[in-house]
């Protein structure tokens, strides 16, 4: 919105040339993220505790977290908030990709408000059925899928590109819509599996959406899309904007939900900002990347559905219990040294993820 009303005026105030800079309104949109939540956090978890949303916690879970019971959830609310407004404060809001994402963004966290909200009414750490929550899922992600499919064009909107090879493109043709939507409803899905321990989820999430700020830009900048050999998405840039929103959100949050957490993100925040991180890979055609760059929420899907597999083909369980960061629990690991190991393991994830920009 201020690229639109002062960039204008650049000729008149010199300054107002900055907001030309997509790295510029970035690093803004990033401030001001975290400034609002830094604002907002205290009074919004009060507000929380007044209205007593509190976390239900699982019978079968680990001892240490019955003491959550009752801790304040659906901080995802506050993410939300933050997010969307310093985006639209900060980007161009002509641009389509960004109201795809916002889309998807803001859609997911209804899904993950309703989810939460009747875990909460109920008193159980169950809430909207299964089935009902993947419909809404596949239903909004299919609609993103198509809009970008046809904004990016009829080739590169249907394809699928691959890390590590040159401007290599396979066309799936329709068959990109069902991939599309594994993609987005995957990411939100896996990112919701790894929020289970104070401050295990806002870390990865952090550091995805830094990278798919990167991704973004580059790849909607046609003279860095040819220098690294990658392919360009024209307008993807501005999503880089979306991106430094998130990662300024997520240290807003992040102060609050340091260990012992004052307050939870819930599904309201898992759900938005996994599928808003699905809906930007498959903008800038780095689905692949994606789960690189996300390698530990593949590591906890992927640990959830080998202890379902067994259980019922075997009738043994793999680990002490799923996803794999309670297994680790249950081995005697405090819970801050899962959330800073499984972080530094994110960490590396991300800059194999990255370095498939200049490897080709």
């Amino acid at each position: 919105m201020l690229y639109n009303l002062l960039y204008p005026l650049k000729e008149t105030f010199l300054i107002f040339n900055l907001f030309k800079y997509i790295t510029f309104r970035t690093g803004g949109a990033m401030m001001t993220a975290m400034i609002l939540s830094f604002i907002i956090g205290p009074s919004f978890i009060a507000w929380l505790r007044a209205k007593k949303v509190g976390q239900q916690i699982r019978s079968d879970g680990p001892e240490t977290h019955f003491k959550k019971a009752g801790t304040p959830t659906m901080g995802g609310l506050m993410i939300l908030f933050t997010v969307t407004l310093s985006t639209i404060l900060w980007v161009d809001v002509a641009n389509p990709y960004m109201w795809t994402v916002l889309f998807v963004f803001l859609g997911y966290g209804a899904i993950g408000f309703c989810d939460d909200y009747a875990k909460l009414t109920r008193s159980s750490s169950k809430g909207v059925p299964g089935k009902v929550r993947l419909f809404l899922e596949c239903a909004i992600a299919l609609v993103a899928v198509l809009v970008v499919m046809i904004l990016s064009g009829p080739v590169l909107g249907s394809s699928l590109a691959f890390p590590f090879f040159k401007n290599l493109l396979v066309d799936l043709g329709w068959f990109f819509v069902p991939f599309g939507l594994l993609v987005v409803v995957g990411a939100a899905n896996a990112v919701n599996l790894t929020d289970g321990l104070d401050g295990l989820a806002i870390g990865p999430i952090m550091i995805s959406a830094a990278c798919f700020g990167i991704i973004s830009y580059l790849i909607g900048n046609a003279k860095f899309a040819e220098y690294l050999q990658i392919h360009y998405v024209k307008d993807a840039g501005e999503l880089a904007v979306f991106c430094g929103a998130l990662v300024g959100a997520g240290l807003g949050f992040l102060w609050f939900n340091a260990p012992p957490a004052m307050v939870f993100m819930g599904d309201t925040g898992s759900l938005s900002m996994g599928g808003a991180l699905g809906a930007i890979a498959v903008v800038t055609k780095h689905e692949i990347v994606l789960a690189i760059i996300g390698g530990l929420f593949v590591i906890e899907t992927l640990s959830v559905i080998i202890q379902v597999v067994s259980f019922k083909t075997r009738g043994k369980r793999v680990f002490k219990m799923a996803p794999i960061h309670h297994h680790f629990e249950k081995m005697g690991w405090a819970e801050t040294q899962v959330v800073v190991r499984f972080w530094i393991i994110a960490i590396i994830f991300a800059l194999i993820g990255l370095s498939t920009l200049k490897l080709r």
